[in-house]
Protein backbone atom coordinates (compact mmCIF):
# COMPACT_ATOMS: atom_id res chain seq x y z
CA UNK A 1 0.00 0.00 0.00
CA UNK A 2 0.92 3.37 -0.78
CA UNK A 3 1.28 5.72 1.86
CA UNK A 4 3.39 8.38 1.19
CA UNK A 5 1.65 11.61 0.01
CA UNK A 6 3.30 15.19 -1.47
CA UNK A 7 1.60 17.35 0.83
CA UNK A 8 -0.95 17.49 3.51
CA UNK A 9 -3.93 18.69 1.10
CA UNK A 10 -3.22 15.49 -1.15
CA UNK A 11 -2.81 13.53 1.88
CA UNK A 12 -6.95 14.41 3.52
CA UNK A 13 -8.17 14.78 0.22
CA UNK A 14 -11.44 12.43 -0.03
CA UNK A 15 -11.12 11.92 3.83
CA UNK A 16 -12.73 15.13 5.33
CA UNK A 17 -16.81 16.10 5.42
CA UNK A 18 -18.65 18.51 7.52
CA UNK A 19 -19.51 17.22 10.82
CA UNK A 20 -16.77 14.77 11.31
CA UNK A 21 -15.30 13.90 14.32
CA UNK A 22 -11.14 14.48 14.31
CA UNK A 23 -8.45 12.90 16.87
CA UNK A 24 -5.41 15.24 17.26
CA UNK A 25 -2.64 14.69 18.69
CA UNK A 26 0.12 16.89 20.65
CA UNK A 27 0.05 18.79 24.07
CA UNK A 28 0.27 22.19 23.53
CA UNK A 29 1.97 23.54 20.86
CA UNK A 30 4.13 20.14 21.28
CA UNK A 31 4.17 17.58 18.68
CA UNK A 32 0.74 19.13 17.37
CA UNK A 33 0.25 18.08 13.30
CA UNK A 34 0.53 22.07 12.89
CA UNK A 35 0.57 21.11 9.06
CA UNK A 36 -2.79 18.54 8.50
CA UNK A 37 -4.74 21.77 10.88
CA UNK A 38 -3.69 24.17 8.11
CA UNK A 39 -4.95 22.20 5.28
CA UNK A 40 -7.87 21.47 7.23
CA UNK A 41 -8.55 25.14 7.68
CA UNK A 42 -8.14 25.76 4.15
CA UNK A 43 -10.09 22.78 2.50
CA UNK A 44 -13.12 24.89 4.92
CA UNK A 45 -14.50 21.99 6.72
CA UNK A 46 -16.54 22.43 9.39
CA UNK A 47 -19.51 21.46 12.38
CA UNK A 48 -16.28 19.55 13.49
CA UNK A 49 -15.78 17.81 17.20
CA UNK A 50 -12.31 17.72 17.80
CA UNK A 51 -10.38 15.42 20.68
CA UNK A 52 -7.43 17.03 22.05
CA UNK A 53 -5.79 16.93 25.02
CA UNK A 54 -5.69 21.07 24.28
CA UNK A 55 -7.37 24.02 21.72
CA UNK A 56 -3.93 25.45 20.97
CA UNK A 57 -3.29 29.05 20.92
CA UNK A 58 -5.19 31.88 19.21
CA UNK A 59 -3.26 31.87 16.21
CA UNK A 60 -1.39 28.08 16.04
CA UNK A 61 -2.23 25.02 16.13
CA UNK A 62 -6.37 24.23 16.58
CA UNK A 63 -6.29 27.97 17.78
CA UNK A 64 -6.74 28.20 13.52
CA UNK A 65 -9.62 26.08 13.36
CA UNK A 66 -11.70 28.06 15.92
CA UNK A 67 -10.49 31.58 14.56
CA UNK A 68 -12.40 30.62 11.23
CA UNK A 69 -15.13 29.38 13.56
CA UNK A 70 -14.82 25.24 11.75
CA UNK A 71 -14.93 23.58 14.52
CA UNK A 72 -18.08 22.95 16.91
CA UNK A 73 -17.39 20.80 20.14
CA UNK A 74 -14.04 20.28 21.68
CA UNK A 75 -13.36 17.05 23.73
CA UNK A 76 -10.11 18.55 26.09
CA UNK A 77 -8.71 18.44 29.26
CA UNK A 78 -7.01 21.30 28.95
CA UNK A 79 -8.58 24.70 26.89
CA UNK A 80 -5.95 28.02 28.71
CA UNK A 81 -3.91 29.83 26.10
CA UNK A 82 -6.98 30.34 24.27
CA UNK A 83 -8.89 33.57 24.22
CA UNK A 84 -10.95 33.06 21.22
CA UNK A 85 -11.86 29.66 22.77
CA UNK A 86 -13.14 31.05 25.74
CA UNK A 87 -14.83 33.22 23.72
CA UNK A 88 -16.71 31.53 21.58
CA UNK A 89 -17.28 28.90 24.70
CA UNK A 90 -18.92 31.67 27.00
CA UNK A 91 -21.21 32.91 24.17
CA UNK A 92 -22.47 29.76 23.61
CA UNK A 93 -20.76 29.23 20.17
CA UNK A 94 -18.60 26.35 20.81
CA UNK A 95 -19.78 23.41 22.73
CA UNK A 96 -17.26 22.06 25.14
CA UNK A 97 -17.03 18.39 26.77
CA UNK A 98 -13.94 18.12 29.71
CA UNK A 99 -12.30 14.96 29.97
CA UNK A 100 -9.59 14.61 32.70
CA UNK A 101 -5.94 13.79 30.97
CA UNK A 102 -5.32 10.74 31.50
CA UNK A 103 -8.96 9.55 31.13
CA UNK A 104 -9.20 11.03 27.84
CA UNK A 105 -5.79 9.42 26.47
CA UNK A 106 -7.57 6.35 27.62
CA UNK A 107 -10.71 6.83 25.65
CA UNK A 108 -8.64 7.28 22.79
CA UNK A 109 -5.95 4.42 23.17
CA UNK A 110 -9.66 2.01 24.30
CA UNK A 111 -11.23 3.19 21.41
CA UNK A 112 -7.81 1.73 19.31
CA UNK A 113 -8.17 -1.17 20.73
CA UNK A 114 -12.05 -1.92 19.72
CA UNK A 115 -12.81 -1.12 23.54
CA UNK A 116 -16.06 0.47 23.58
CA UNK A 117 -15.91 1.84 27.68
CA UNK A 118 -14.07 1.45 30.61
CA UNK A 119 -14.77 2.22 34.28
CA UNK A 120 -12.74 4.52 36.38
CA UNK A 121 -12.42 6.54 39.51
CA UNK A 122 -11.47 9.66 38.21
CA UNK A 123 -14.28 11.94 38.71
CA UNK A 124 -16.49 10.10 40.63
CA UNK A 125 -18.10 12.47 42.98
CA UNK A 126 -17.33 15.30 40.34
CA UNK A 127 -19.49 17.41 37.33
CA UNK A 128 -17.48 14.70 35.60
CA UNK A 129 -19.97 12.19 36.56
CA UNK A 130 -23.06 13.31 35.94
CA UNK A 131 -25.10 11.58 33.41
CA UNK A 132 -22.52 8.53 33.42
CA UNK A 133 -22.93 4.75 34.94
CA UNK A 134 -21.42 4.14 38.18
CA UNK A 135 -20.35 0.27 39.55
CA UNK A 136 -18.80 -0.24 42.64
CA UNK A 137 -16.10 -2.42 43.15
CA UNK A 138 -14.51 -3.60 46.20
CA UNK A 139 -16.52 -0.38 47.70
CA UNK A 140 -15.29 1.86 45.56
CA UNK A 141 -17.19 3.81 42.80
CA UNK A 142 -15.87 4.10 39.28
CA UNK A 143 -17.59 5.73 36.24
CA UNK A 144 -18.02 4.42 32.71
CA UNK A 145 -16.11 6.51 30.15
CA UNK A 146 -16.70 5.51 26.57
CA UNK A 147 -14.03 4.76 24.07
CA UNK A 148 -13.30 7.68 21.32
CA UNK A 149 -14.05 6.08 18.08
CA UNK A 150 -12.84 9.39 15.57
CA UNK A 151 -13.35 9.81 11.65
CA UNK A 152 -9.59 10.45 11.25
CA UNK A 153 -6.67 11.23 13.33
CA UNK A 154 -3.84 13.85 13.20
CA UNK A 155 -0.73 13.59 14.38
CA UNK A 156 2.99 14.18 14.14
CA UNK A 157 5.91 12.24 14.41
CA UNK A 158 9.51 12.44 13.81
CA UNK A 159 10.14 9.86 11.90
CA UNK A 160 8.42 7.33 9.86
CA UNK A 161 9.24 4.62 7.18
CA UNK A 162 7.33 4.13 4.54
CA UNK A 163 4.79 1.51 5.94
CA UNK A 164 4.25 4.16 8.51
CA UNK A 165 6.24 2.36 11.58
CA UNK A 166 6.37 5.71 13.77
CA UNK A 167 8.86 7.09 16.06
CA UNK A 168 7.94 9.92 18.03
CA UNK A 169 10.70 12.33 19.91
CA UNK A 170 10.46 13.45 23.70
CA UNK A 171 7.54 15.24 25.02
CA UNK A 172 5.55 15.03 21.53
CA UNK A 173 5.21 11.41 22.49
CA UNK A 174 2.18 12.47 24.49
CA UNK A 175 -1.28 12.22 22.95
CA UNK A 176 0.17 11.33 19.62
CA UNK A 177 0.18 7.39 20.02
CA UNK A 178 -3.59 7.30 21.61
CA UNK A 179 -5.14 9.74 19.04
CA UNK A 180 -3.31 7.91 16.06
CA UNK A 181 -4.70 4.49 17.23
CA UNK A 182 -8.08 5.62 17.57
CA UNK A 183 -9.00 7.55 14.16
CA UNK A 184 -11.02 5.22 10.73
CA UNK A 185 -8.15 6.75 9.07
CA UNK A 186 -4.93 8.23 10.67
CA UNK A 187 -2.75 10.73 8.72
CA UNK A 188 0.75 11.22 10.08
CA UNK A 189 3.22 14.29 9.11
CA UNK A 190 6.89 13.70 9.83
CA UNK A 191 10.28 15.56 10.21
CA UNK A 192 11.74 12.65 8.11
CA UNK A 193 10.96 9.59 6.13
CA UNK A 194 13.35 6.80 6.19
CA UNK A 195 13.60 3.56 4.45
CA UNK A 196 12.08 0.70 5.28
CA UNK A 197 14.08 -1.57 7.87
CA UNK A 198 16.26 1.40 8.90
CA UNK A 199 14.36 1.99 11.93
CA UNK A 200 15.26 -0.38 15.18
CA UNK A 201 12.07 -2.27 15.85
CA UNK A 202 12.92 -2.09 19.59
CA UNK A 203 12.52 1.48 18.86
CA UNK A 204 9.16 2.26 17.09
CA UNK A 205 6.35 3.42 18.92
CA UNK A 206 3.72 2.90 17.02
CA UNK A 207 3.36 0.18 14.17
CA UNK A 208 2.48 0.80 10.70
CA UNK A 209 -1.00 -1.12 10.84
CA UNK A 210 -2.22 1.88 12.21
CA UNK A 211 -1.33 4.56 10.20
CA UNK A 212 -2.70 4.94 6.36
CA UNK A 213 -0.67 8.11 4.89
CA UNK A 214 2.09 9.92 5.48
CA UNK A 215 3.70 13.53 4.75
CA UNK A 216 6.57 15.01 4.99
CA UNK A 217 7.16 18.83 5.71
CA UNK A 218 9.17 21.79 7.52
CA UNK A 219 7.41 22.92 10.78
CA UNK A 220 7.66 25.67 12.87
CA UNK A 221 7.17 24.39 16.10
CA UNK A 222 6.76 27.41 18.21
CA UNK A 223 6.71 27.75 21.84
CA UNK A 224 4.13 28.19 23.78
CA UNK A 225 5.24 29.81 26.67
CA UNK A 226 8.84 30.95 26.80
CA UNK A 227 10.81 32.11 30.39
CA UNK A 228 14.41 33.37 29.86
CA UNK A 229 16.24 35.45 32.18
CA UNK A 230 17.77 38.86 31.99
CA UNK A 231 21.29 39.12 30.85
CA UNK A 232 23.93 39.27 33.62
CA UNK A 233 25.98 42.21 33.79
CA UNK A 234 29.91 42.00 33.36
Amino acid sequence: MQKIYGSAAEALEGVLFDGMLIAAGGFGLCGIPELLIAAIRDAGTKELTVASNNAGVDDFGLGLLLQTKQVKKMMSSYVGENAEFMRQYLSGELELEFNPQGTLAERMRAGGCGIPGFYTKTGVGTQIAEGKEVKSWNGQDYILEEGIFADLSIVKAWKADDTGNLVFRKTARNFNPPAAMCGKICIVEVEEIVPRGSIDPDHIHLPGIYVHRIIQGEHEKRIEQRTTRKKEEA
